[in-house]
């Protein structure tokens, strides 16, 4: 049976040597749940406090995280902490970024209940952006956004990070969202925690309307002491050619990070 789980230094021992590197890019989506450490059902109880409230042991856990996202080139990460009480007043995307050492780092706060908590999505990347948007998702209920940010001028690789509501009718809304946006975009990557299977995401939204390519469904992501769903995805567009991709079996959040290694197209320019 084939390893869709590696330690990180497996995965990276694993990478493919190809002729031309700077087209190699890799990649890590990562829910990190503003630090909080996760190893079981019942500590969603025991440990909600830590949602609400600052923790000794929340610096060190994304320490712990620094570690992983220094080995890649643009990380995509879900559920931080844009800089509240809860966190101590560090906004968790900039603490990530410069103790990975990332020169560019974006956040997106999609709910701030002031002073407790500031729910955002962050973006690291070690590229230039040409331009980052950002974009509110539809929805009943206020909280979901998405960044996009498009590397290079001429046919750009274009990188959205998500991470969906949790209703299927919803996710379609928000895709068919997220279609509109990347419309004549040849090269496209999602990142995130899109809450769903990739191959419901794939086959029944309108992701089915791009040229995606398809994933391992033996990617399982949720829950991070024992991984039975895929819910975390990076899926490219059939103009980038996967090299390798895996589930980091690093237990640090609820969920285990995705990573992915992608080789792009020599004739883009980034």
């Amino acid at each position: 049976m084939v390893n869709h789980r590696l330690s990180l230094s497996d995965f990276l021992l694993a990478l493919p040597d190809a002729d031309k590197a700077k087209n190699q890019i890799n990649l890590i989506s990562f829910n990190i749940q503003v630090g909080i450490q996760t190893a079981a059902y019942h500590h969603y109880l025991t440990r909600s406090w830590q949602h609400l409230w600052p923790h000794k042991q929340r610096t060190p856990t994304l320490d712990r995280i620094a570690d992983i996202l220094r080995h890649f080139d643009i990380a995509a990460l879900q559920e931080a902490d844009g800089g509240s009480w809860r966190s101590n007043f560090i906004n968790q995307v900039e603490h990530l970024a410069d103790k990975a050492k990332f020169p560019h780092w974006f956040q997106q706060t999609n709910r701030n209940i002031r002073p407790i908590a500031k729910h955002s999505n962050g973006l690291l990347s070690r590229l230039e952006p040409h331009q980052v948007e950002y974009h509110k998702l539809p929805g009943l209920l206020p909280g979901r956004g998405a960044m996009v940010m498009k590397i290079g001028r001429t046919d750009p690789l274009v990188i959205i990070v998500l991470h969906l509501a949790l209703g299927a009718k919803t996710q379609a809304a928000q895709l068919g969202y997220i279609q509109t946006l990347v419309e004549g975009a040849r090269h496209v990557v999602i990142m995130g925690d899109l809450n769903n299977h990739a191959d419901h995401l794939l086959s029944n939204t309108p992701l089915a309307k791009l040229n995606f390519h398809s994933v391992d469904p033996l990617l399982h992501t949720f829950p991070s002491w024992q991984p039975q769903r895929g819910l975390d995805h990076i899926l490219v567009s059939d103009s980038i050619q996967i090299n390798k991709v895996a589930v980091l079996d690093t237990p640090i959040s609820d969920h285990l990070p995705i990573a992915m290694q992608i080789q792009l197209p020599s004739k883009i320019i980034l």
